[in-house]
């Protein structure tokens, strides 16, 4: 559904995106990750026509991103991370015009939206929080029957019980077939929702894959309770951060190693283990550590 090769933009020759490839399919949930001023944004509005990628080429559909974005936003829809609307206009007349954009909408669905959201669409859009314009903006775009929806910080703004209900509309749309784009720097919101990540710093794309291709990067995080912890466990290569309190050790292992060390242990007698793998925070925070690491270094 979305291509992206080698695209790249620069403001007056300085680079805020660098080569950045990327293929998005049907069906499934893509997330671009990284902080403030990484570079999603700009990704998304290259991606939407609104800029002109400098290099490279951006397609929706096969189609040119920039020639023909005309074309392909009848079959994408779209949610800012800062939702703005007509101030004199109801919540639900807002709505009703995003949808009514389409030649296909499901009024039922957009009744079931509300209702799942908690959004009363009576009311001005100028009485609403930063939290209820974004729900205007979700409840307008899951009601639509778009092909592709790319969410630019979609949870902004929402509290923990309508970022649950967001996780299961992403689900619901995957499901249907419907490919998802999104951005975020808040990880644990999304992380479940994911088939692939990519990682983007300074506007590069510094790693991208399935989280289970990326999860090599760093390490199992391992609480064991033995009859005697090993004391060569200390040494074992791969072996991070131990901490040992009488029979119990927590500590951090390469993935490579894993079964090197499970072995070791099983030979001392397991009573308690608790292996975690590595989370979608745990990949990112590894990028920007390297990249602090770097700079300490020059």
């Amino acid at each position: 559904m979305i291509s992206l090769a080698g695209a790249g933009k620069y403001y007056g020759g300085r680079a805020v995106l660098k080569n950045i490839s990327l293929v998005i399919s049907a069906a499934s949930v893509t997330l671009l990750a990284g902080p403030n001023g990484a570079g999603k944004t700009t990704t998304i509005r290259i991606l939407l026509g609104i800029l002109k990628a400098t290099e490279g080429q951006a397609k929706i559909f096969g189609l040119d991103a920039w020639k023909d974005a005309v074309e392909i936003h009848r079959r994408i829809a779209y949610v800012p991370g800062d939702v703005n609307l007509w101030p004199n206009l109801t919540g639900g007349e807002v709505i009703d015009l995003f949808v009514s954009l389409r030649a296909k909408h499901d009024k039922a669905l957009r009744a079931r939206l509300l209702t799942d959201f908690d959004l009363d669409p009576t009311k001005k859009c100028r009485t609403y929080s930063k939290g209820n314009r974004q729900k205007v903006a979700l409840v307008a775009a899951f009601a639509s029957d778009a092909d592709l929806f790319i969410l630019d910080e979609p949870t902004s703004g929402l509290d923990p019980l309508m970022e649950q209900v967001f996780q299961d509309c992403v689900m619901e749309l995957k499901n249907k077939g419907k490919g998802v784009f999104l951005s975020s720097h808040i990880l644990s919101e999304v992380e479940r929702l994911c088939d692939r990540v990519g990682i983007i710093r300074e506007g590069v794309l510094v790693e991208s894959g399935t989280l289970a291709e990326m999860r090599h990067l760093t390490r199992n995080t391992i609480h064991v309770e033995c009859e005697r912890v090993p004391d060569a466990l200390a040494q074992t290569q791969g072996v991070h951060d131990l901490h040992i309190k009488g029979n119990a050790a927590s500590f951090q292992v390469d993935g490579d190693e894993l079964g090197a060390v499970m072995a070791l242990l099983a030979t001392h007698g397991i009573r308690k283990l608790e292996s975690a793998p590595p989370t979608l925070e745990d990949l990112f925070m590894l990028h920007y550590e390297n990249k602090i690491m770097e700079q300490s270094i020059d």
